[in-house]
This record gives C-alpha cells, structure tokens and sequence, in this order.
C-alpha cells in the first residue's frame, strides 16, 4: 500500500509480533505485559489505562520508537500515539511527568522526521509539535524532560527539538515529501509553533517567511482555504516579531494580503488578516502602504458585513481608526515622494490639499527637480490612466502654488507631453490634462482661478 494514503484506522488494525521482540530483548517483561493490555482494546479501556498508568505507557511508546526499525512496527506505534493525543490533546502532558525525567522523549520522533516514509514523517511531525507545545514552559533552562544538567545520559535540549523542527518544516515548503499534502502539514504545524519565541527566531533565521508568501493568495476549495487560513495565522504570529516584520516589509506579503481579504467571505481568514494589518500598521512604511493600496475602502466595505466574530469587528474599528490617522500623516512630503518614485500614483488626500501644497512647495526644488523629472517620466511612459491623470493633476498643483511653476514645467519640457494627453482616451486624463495645459498658459498669476 502507499504509504501516504496510509491512515491510523488502518495502520491500527496490524498484528504486531510482540511476543517475538520480547525474545529478542527488544521488549522487556514488563513492557510486553503493558502492551498486551493495552493493545485492540476499546478506546474507553484504554482511557482508563492511560488515566491509572499514562506515563508507563509513554515510556514503553518511545523506546520501541528508539529499539525498533522495523517499518510495520514504528507506524503502529507512531499510530497508537497519535490516537490516544486526537482522543484528548491534553494526553501530551503525559510526556512531561516526572518519572520520565531520565527518557529523552523528543529524539526518536525528531529523527523519523528524516527517516521514514511519508506516513512517519506526518505523524511524528504532529506528535513532536504537541508535546513540545504542552511542555512545562520552567524547564526550558533545563533539558528536555527537565533533566538536571549534570546527567550523564545526553537528553536533546529543547533548543534542538525546536531548531530541527523548523529545519524539517521549511524543508517541506521548499521541496514537500508528500504533493499533496507536505505543505499544508508544514503549515498547520508551523501554525502551532509559532506562538513560541524560539521557534519565532529559528524560522526568520531559515529564511521561512518568504516561503509563506506565495502561499497567500485567494482560495476556493476546503483545503485550499484551510491552507490560506493557517497561513495567514502565520503572518499575524510573525506580526509581533521585529525580526519577521522586516522581511515581511521587504516582501509581497502586503498586497497579497489586501487582495485575499478584498475578496475573502470566511470569517476565519478575514479575522487574522485584519488582526495582522492591525498589528502592523504602526510598523515603518506599511501604513502608507495600506492607504497606498487602498485599504481604508476596503475597511468601510468589510465593516458593512455580517460578521459574527466581536474581535474582527473591534479590530476593523481600530484599524479604521488607525488608518485615518495615518491619511492626516500623508500630508508630508516624504510621503508624496515615496508615492511618486514607487510609481504608485493616486488620489491619495495629500494631491488635492491646499496646506500639503503650500507647506511642501519649496521641497520640489530637491536634487535639481527629481519629483518633477519622474512626474514627467510618468507622463511619458506610464500606460496606467490613473497614473497619468494624478501625475498631469500635480504639475498643474506645483504650477499653480511655485512662484516659478510654469516656467520650471516649460523648461523641463512637459509642455509637448500634457498636451498630447489631453487627446488621451480615459476621461479622467483629458480633464486633468486640460487643467495642466491652461495653468501653462495662463501662469501662477490666473492659475488660481482653474479648479479640477
């Protein structure tokens, strides 16, 4: 059978020759006992055994994960693991009891990350991230289990577990085990870890967030959005790391986002994107880029739906406040110049603002005109309509409120091409064309009196 079509029904319903390993003192006397009481019973017997002796039970699991290689044998221990961990989580505590001080409970499931087929990989991958998560946070100083530092026996160190966990995890966004479902996998587990600081670190040292980015994109089908959502969970843990929101900001993590949010209608996905933004918006450029790319509409669009959720429709009112705030910030002139040489020109508030325009007139004058050199470069190159329109709007704006305007745009020879623009086929462009072209004509002296 294919080992990734495997499931833990199946796997579950082998007959492993215990008797045998006993013999070949792989098991002992005790742990065979244990097994056999254990071993095809109903699930309710068994939630008793594991109530009365869970850790015994837990210790007998891992060394026939560490003694045995036999393919048949780990899958059903992996199997009888991940069964007794779905029937109730808080099982994985289990592997923190004291009595298991001097096991090293993370090793064997950290190397079948590497070693085994698909179906090994899978579950000792979900395992590994349950029990690490479930750890009594105070041993981290420690060792694994909490195991004084002075033992002789080497017990992998949290430290390790986490690093090779995120190694293992980002080496399947890279190049996935399984097709199908190495990825999402990767994802759901990241998803869990990341609430972790350590993990926080390892993963932006990896590299791994710009392995999330082509994740983030819109989703139709049930795995595929299951996939967006934990995602997207991703990127708002990564939202409280310094670290992770520089690479986030260097990247295309922003607009697709805005563009999934745009058109998501599950509730899920929406929540933890607008928390991320929320996170976010505080954070270097990403406020004006939020404005830039249009986000205050989509806010006020996403505000008049139906949501259930009380902290997405708190998050959207804060967002929608902080983003109002950061359109009063816009009006500055780094601002302006940093829209104009991304090339990302539009209505932003600043472009039709009086005080902008008279407060910031002089900073044109910067780097011999570089501002008006790209606007006329916009005007010459951009096949984008809104561009052309804002760029034509502008220089109308600086010839009106530069007592030199109109002979600044004259000689850098803008005058040909607005001209030319006023023939254009979008409407917008004509009208602002227009308007560039009689402040021209008519200088600063009658400019005032042309309004757009």
């Amino acid at each position: 059978m294919d080992q990734a079509g495997l499931t833990t029904e199946q796997v579950l319903k082998r007959d492993i020759p215990w008797e045998a390993y006993m013999t070949t003192k792989l098991i002992s006397g005790t742990d065979l006992q244990l097994l056999r009481r254990y071993d095809n019973r109903s699930e309710s017997y068994r939630a008793q055994l594991l109530d009365d002796d869970g850790p015994a039970y837990v210790r007998v699991f891992v060394s026939i994960l560490r003694d045995i290689f036999k393919e048949e044998t780990v899958e059903y221990v992996l199997a009888l693991i991940d069964e007794l961990l779905t029937a109730n989580p808080k099982r994985a505590r289990l592997f923190h009891d004291k009595s298991l001080t001097n096991e090293d409970t993370y090793e064997p499931f950290l190397r079948l990350l590497w070693k085994g087929n698909w179906y090994i990989q899978e579950r000792s991958c979900k395992i590994l991230a349950l029990i690490v998560s479930a750890r009594p946070k105070t041993q981290d100083c420690i060792t694994a289990n909490g195991q004084a530092s002075n033992s002789k026996r080497k017990v992998t160190s949290i430290d390790d577990v986490l690093k090779g966990l995120v190694e293992w995890l980002c080496a399947q966004l890279k190049k996935p085990s399984h097709p199908t479902w190495g990825v999402p996998t990767a994802i759901s587990c990241i998803a869990m870890l990341l609430k972790e600081p350590v993990v926080r670190s390892s993963f932006v040292q990896a590299d791994g967030v710009k392995l999330l980015i082509p994740l983030i994109s819109p989703a139709s089908t049930q795995q595929s959005i299951q996939l967006l959502y934990e995602t997207c969970l991703c990127v708002w843990l990564l939202s409280y790391y310094e670290p992770a929101i520089e690479y986030l900001a260097t990247s295309r993590a922003l607009p697709r986002l805005v563009e999934v949010v745009k058109s998501s209608t599950k509730e899920k996905v929406v929540r933890v994107i607008v928390l991320a933004f929320r996170n976010l918006l505080s954070k270097g450029t990403f406020g004006a880029q939020m404005v830039d790319l249009g986000l205050p509409q989509i806010v006020q669009s996403l505000k008049a739906q139906a949501w259930s959720d009380e902290d997405l429709l708190e998050a959207l009112n804060q967002l929608e406040e902080g983003l109002r705030d950061n359109i009063k910030k816009l009006s500055s002139f780094d601002e302006y110049k940093q829209e104009v040489l991304l090339g990302h020109l539009d209505w932003s508030p600043m472009h039709k603002d009086p005080i902008f325009w008279r407060e910031n007139i002089n900073n044109f004058e910067e780097n011999d005109f570089q501002i008006l050199r790209v606007l006329i470069t916009i005007l010459e190159t951009s096949s984008d309509a809104r561009a052309l329109a804002v760029a034509s709007f502008d220089l109308s704006q600086f010839i009106q409120y530069h007592p030199a305007g109109r002979i600044i745009v004259t000689d850098l020879k803008a005058k040909d091409r607005v001209m030319k623009l006023m023939n254009h086929e979008n409407a917008e462009v004509t009208k602002n064309a227009l308007l560039c072209t009689q402040r021209l004509f008519l200088g600063s002296k009658y400019a005032s009196f042309l309004q757009a």
